[in-house]
């Protein structure tokens, strides 16, 4: 049993572990409208900085966590890296998560003292 309730849990610690730094790295937006480019296919670091508006440098530490994690891969061509999407979980884990952004109302105290 992997529970404080006695009740067992379908996925280990480790794996709970893991879902949560996945998480994390979602939670930053400079990472999401990275991983938001990559569903519509490959890019190089310089594209993707450009369509984000972030620095190369930034570009490139964020992927490198990325792909640690395995959300993103990364093919090479001679000195070029192509980075996409890992797997179809991590697209779906995308679509979700932005279709609920899309279609829900989120108030929460932060965004309503930030926006008074």
């Amino acid at each position: 049993m992997n529970s404080h309730s006695g009740v067992p849990l379908a996925v280990s610690d480790r794996g709970l572990v893991d879902a949560a730094e996945v998480f994390g790295l979602l939670a930053d937006p400079g990472r999401l409208r990275l991983l938001a480019m990559l569903r519509h296919g490959e890019a190089n670091v310089g594209e993707l900085a450009a369509g984000t508006g972030a620095s190369e440098s930034g570009t490139s530490h964020a992927l490198r966590l990325l792909r640690a994690h395995q959300v993103v891969r990364v093919r090479r061509q001679g000195r070029m890296a192509f980075y996409s999407l890992a797997d179809a979980h991590v697209e779906l884990l995308l679509q979700t998560a932005l279709a609920h952004a899309e279609h829900s109302e989120l108030n929460h105290p932060e965004r309503e003292a930030a926006s008074a």
